[in-house]
């Protein structure tokens, strides 16, 4: 089946929220081999609701609709859905109860009027109930067509969806199977990647394609296979799978849908070691990318921002003289920060930057974009220079990721790992 996702808010037009909740709907709809053709953002008019719905409903099977269901009069979705759909709207009594006790736990004796319009649906609709929250969701079916139109609150949307949508979607009988399998790679870039699999990727059939999804420092492979026998796309796509991961067995660190980070922690997890970082120019950004996997309180054990001289000697004990000789972005002082994160937290491996991540502070001998990072292991400390040429923002990603990859080559080679 082929789905589209419709997103409404001129919030989201204007900038000021980013679209979190369309990638993670498709990642939901990904296991139920539902391909989505399209992502589309939309202001809160009629206009612009009536003309997507419209295109929407040629060319797709599902439509998932989000957004624009608030109960102040910039939100029109329902009203311009009844007219899409030649029904109307009604209060629905058990969607109102809901309402009431929500306005009656906050301490609310009274609920305004214009919030007893968020009971309002159409009807012809399903009512998808909200439990966590005064917006319901609705569903309607039109000539084969799967129709839902859900609130834009992510909490709110990923619950009706895995607890309304999905089920129903499960239920509906599918003629085309989709299959998807990814390989995430590091250290090489996507122009070098693709000359590498070049003859791989020429020979492979029209029916699985290869997207190459590259962010700073890793580049994801994307395989999607499209037919009718699932079992066989699994197996074609495999093979060719294991063909380009042999192929580039020096720069795949994962055979999942998974970051770089969630790599990590599970190698770490899986042999048993742990993990802490000194930070100065990346101002705590690598510890937030480990602590924001799950389950990362098995492997870290703790980071220490240390922005000033000061406290790179007073927290880490790395030596003045170090400081006043090499100067804080240096070999010597990343050297001495992660070897004394190492020491301080009592890990198997530490990670520590410093750096000049700009705009200002560089100077002829280290200028703007100037970083030194260093990787404590078991057995010995790696320490590198990088010069990266970014704005502030790219410079601690591209810091982030190379300290990450340091860490990754390190604990290979220390573990002699399989990782294939």
């Amino acid at each position: 089946m082929k789905a589209e996702i419709i997103t409404i808010g001129d919030e989201i037009l204007n900038g000021q929220i980013v679209d979190t909740n369309s990638a993670w709907i498709a990642q939901q709809l990904a296991p139920l081999h539902i391909r989505v053709l399209q992502i589309t953002s939309i202001a809160d008019t009629a206009e612009a609701i009536s003309q997507a719905l419209s295109e929407a409903e040629t060319r797709a099977d599902i439509v998932l609709v989000t957004g624009g269901l608030g109960p102040t009069k910039d939100d029109v979705t329902k009203t311009t859905v009844a007219r899409y759909f030649d029904t109307t709207l009604v209060r629905d009594p058990k969607v109102l109860a809901h309402v009431e006790s929500l306005f009656q736990r906050t301490g609310y004796k009274d609920m305004p009027e214009i919030n007893k319009q968020q009971a309002d649906v159409l009807a012809n609709a399903r009512v998808l109930f909200n439990d966590v929250g005064t917006a319901p969701g609705m569903s309607v079916e039109r000539g084969g067509k799967y129709f839902a139109f859900l609130p834009g609150v992510p909490f709110e949307m990923k619950f009706l969806i895995t607890n309304r949508v999905l089920p129903i979607l499960r239920s509906r009988e599918q003629e085309t199977r989709v299959y998807n399998a990814y390989l995430l790679t590091v250290g090489l870039g996507e122009s070098h990647l693709a000359r590498q699999i070049a003859d791989i990727e020429e020979a492979m059939p029209a029916h699985i394609k290869l997207a190459y999804l590259p962010k700073l420092g890793l580049v994801r492979l994307r395989f999607t296979a499209v037919g009718a026998n699932l079992s066989q796309l699994t197996e074609e796509t495999e093979q060719i799978v294991e063909q380009v991961k042999m192929r580039l067995a020096a720069y795949v660190v994962a055979q999942e849908d998974i970051s770089f980070e969630e790599t990590i922690v599970r190698l770490f997890a899986h042999a048993g070691q742990t993990l802490s970082t000194a930070e100065s120019c990346t101002g705590g950004y690598i510890s937030s990318l480990i602590t924001g996997v799950s389950g990362a309180s098995a492997v870290f054990q703790g980071a220490a921002v240390t922005y000033s001289n000061e406290a790179k000697v007073n927290l880490l004990h790395v030596a003045p003289h170090t400081l006043e000789t090499e100067g804080a972005v240096s070999e010597q002082t990343v050297q001495e920060m992660a070897e004394g994160a190492k020491r301080i937290f009592h890990t198997d491996y530490a990670i520590a930057t410093s750096g000049i991540a700009g705009p200002t502070g560089g100077t002829d001998t280290k200028p703007v974009g100037m970083v030194c990072i260093a990787v404590a292991g078991r057995f010995e400390t790696l320490v590198k220079t990088y010069y990266f040429k970014n704005d502030r923002t790219i410079n601690i990603e591209r810091s982030a990721v190379a300290g990450l990859t340091m860490l990754y080559n390190l604990f290979k080679k220390e573990y002699m790992l399989d990782v294939e």
